[in-house]
């Protein structure tokens, strides 16, 4: 992904022309681990989510990335970027989670509580969807009513019936976190002007994987606590 620099005007080019290519770009976030900075992309997400015409879609596990490409054979003059983990993430089991097939949509409603609406919404995309899951496992365990929205793709999301996207999102759920290996640039669509989003504010560094994921505040405990500190605001 963070060569996707390089390729820029040859992806430009193809949203300007609406060609209906694939670009498959791999090594999305910090799995390069101990290749620092320079090879950990930032702001990369965010720059191509800004192109007009384009389609971006980044996965949160083998079943959406089936479902991504579903999506994306069906488009006839449009291009699309698929944004791929470099490191092994887990499938999750669709008997107890939402069917992938909400990739078609956008952004779909993972994983709820029982026993009401949400309390709390944690919104994540590609590898730290299943750290949402975690976390959002941990809330409800401890009885609050979380729920899990995966979005694979702000442009898709952004297309649905205003009824969808507020099913997926209540606007009466003002308590947000969204999660994602990237810059923060644009969540606030979808967090509010209250919510909080776990993102990249600085460059990468160079360690392991779970050292970085760690500091910049990438593991399920960290989401949760973000996620108990956006009930106590609304409190």
């Amino acid at each position: 992904l963070i060569f996707s620099d390089y390729a820029r005007p040859a992806i430009r080019l193809a949203a300007i022309m609406e060609l209906p290519v694939v670009f498959v770009l791999t090594h999305d976030a910090m799995g390069d681990g101990e290749d620092g900075p320079t090879h950990q992309p930032v702001e990369q997400l965010a720059s191509l989510r800004a192109m007009p015409g384009l389609i971006t879609l980044r996965p949160g596990d083998a079943n959406e990335v089936v479902e991504a490409f579903r999506y994306i054979v069906k488009l006839h003059h449009q291009p699309a970027v698929l944004a791929l983990s470099r490191q092994a993430l887990p499938t999750l089991d669709r008997t107890r989670y939402a069917p992938a097939a909400g990739v078609a949509q956008g952004a779909y409603v993972l994983a709820d509580a029982p026993g009401g609406d949400p309390q709390v919404i944690i919104i994540a995309s590609g590898s730290e969807v299943s750290l949402a899951v975690e976390a959002h496992e941990t809330l409800v365990a401890e009885g609050i009513r979380s729920r899990v929205v995966s979005m694979a793709s702000w442009e898709i999301f952004d297309h649905q019936t205003k009824e969808y996207r507020d099913s997926v999102l209540p606007p009466s759920v003002s308590a947000r976190v969204a999660v994602e290996q990237g810059s923060t640039f644009g969540w606030e669509r979808y967090v509010g002007t209250s919510g909080q989003v776990i993102g990249m504010h600085t460059f990468g560094a160079s360690a392991p994987l779970k050292e970085l994921q760690r500091k910049f505040g990438f593991e399920p405990d960290q989401v949760a606590a973000a996620a108990k500190a956006q009930l106590r605001k609304k409190v």
